[in-house]
């Protein structure tokens, strides 16, 4: 599946479940480059009233973010090089660890966690940065179609208390960092417009990052929804280094070849009820096996797409907590072997 063609069928499915009003879906389907009547098409299944007027839900996000907010850009005094900026620690919280309180409170306050500006190809690029003291990996974190929002900036801290360094890169770097953008849609859209090519590469100067962040490490990528296509992208370019992959509910490229990425061992993480994203299952399952790749694919049960995230009305606590420790196991045996 082509992800602009990802982006807006998620758009739909959002829209279908209440989160933001047809209006405000049409508006960001506009955004995406479709016309009026085709995202009136597309959202056919949103059912309900189709009065433009009518409000958004309450879970719906369409005012600018909070400069005070976690999703805030990083900022560095002028003049200082990507190497040298970093904010305050970002300190992480108990219950976004996988194992004991007490030990991952302890683990937690020995990662070093910061927002940083790095080079990119075409620029600097965000991230937010936590660093293990002793990394047994290194991990690329690639974000939802929202891009570096609070959630997903809640991840490296939890991974580097369980010992792997880790980089969520911000996609929107370009434009100025998820932060600057008025509205989640001009977000999404900004990230639909954007080329692959042009994200691919952004991909590898955060894998270049974490190689001079974790020397020696090996490397890993994980994402989410659109980061998790993007991470089936990142393999389908050809991504030597990486020696693990983690796509949670992300569409396959049609006619996939991971053929260029050798050495990853996949774990593809899927939700039962995820039957649009499901779709691609197939697709990716034989193109691991036609590149010889180790893979497994874990579905879990009862649960929708986005299940891991837990700030959104689909997270499983169970779910979530179960993908969470098949991952640890997976960079046990692939990253810190």
């Amino acid at each position: 599946m082509a992800l602009d063609d990802y982006l807006a069928s998620e758009i739909a499915l959002d829209c279908a479940d209440g989160l933001f009003s047809r209006r405000e879906a049409v508006r960001r389907l506009m955004l995406l480059g479709l016309t009026a009547p085709a995202a009136a098409a597309l959202l056919a299944s949103c059912g309900g009233d189709d009065d433009a007027d009518e409000s958004p839900s309450p879970a719906a996000s369409t005012a600018p973010p909070d400069p005070a907010s976690d999703s805030a850009p990083p900022s560095g005094p002028a003049g200082t090089t990507p190497a040298q900026t970093a904010s305050a620690p970002i300190e992480p919280t108990d219950d976004t660890a996988s194992g004991d309180p007490a030990t991952t409170a302890d683990a937690a306050a020995s990662a070093v966690t910061e927002e940083i500006r790095f080079t990119g190809p075409r620029g600097e690029l965000i991230g937010v940065l936590a660093t293990a003291p002793d990394p047994l990996g290194a991990v690329l974190v690639i974000h939802e179609n929202r891009g570096l929002t609070a959630h997903i900036r809640t991840i490296p801290p939890r991974l580097a208390a369980d010992g792997y360094t880790s980089l969520a890169i911000d996609l929107l770097s370009e434009e100025g960092g998820t932060a600057t953008l008025p509205t989640e849609g001009d977000a999404t859209a900004a990230l639909g417009n954007a080329s692959a090519e042009r994200l691919i590469e952004d991909l590898r100067a955060g894998l270049d990052e974490l190689e001079r962040r974790a020397p020696g490490a090996k490397l890993a990528a994980i994402g989410f929804c659109f980061g998790g296509g993007m991470t089936w992208q990142l393999l389908a370019a050809g991504e030597p280094r990486l020696s693990a992959a983690v796509p949670f509910y992300g569409p396959a490229p049609d006619d996939a070849d991971f053929s260029g990425s050798p050495n990853a061992a996949v774990l593809g993480i899927y939700a039962e009820l995820d039957a649009r994203v499901n779709a691609s299952q197939e697709t990716a399952r034989g193109a691991l096996e036609a590149a010889g790749l180790v893979h497994e694919i874990s579905v879990l049960p009862g649960v929708d797409h986005a299940f891991f995230n837990d700030t959104g009305p689909r997270y499983g606590a169970d779910a979530a907590a179960e993908a969470y420790q098949a991952m640890l196991a997976w960079f046990a045996q692939h990253l810190a072997e």
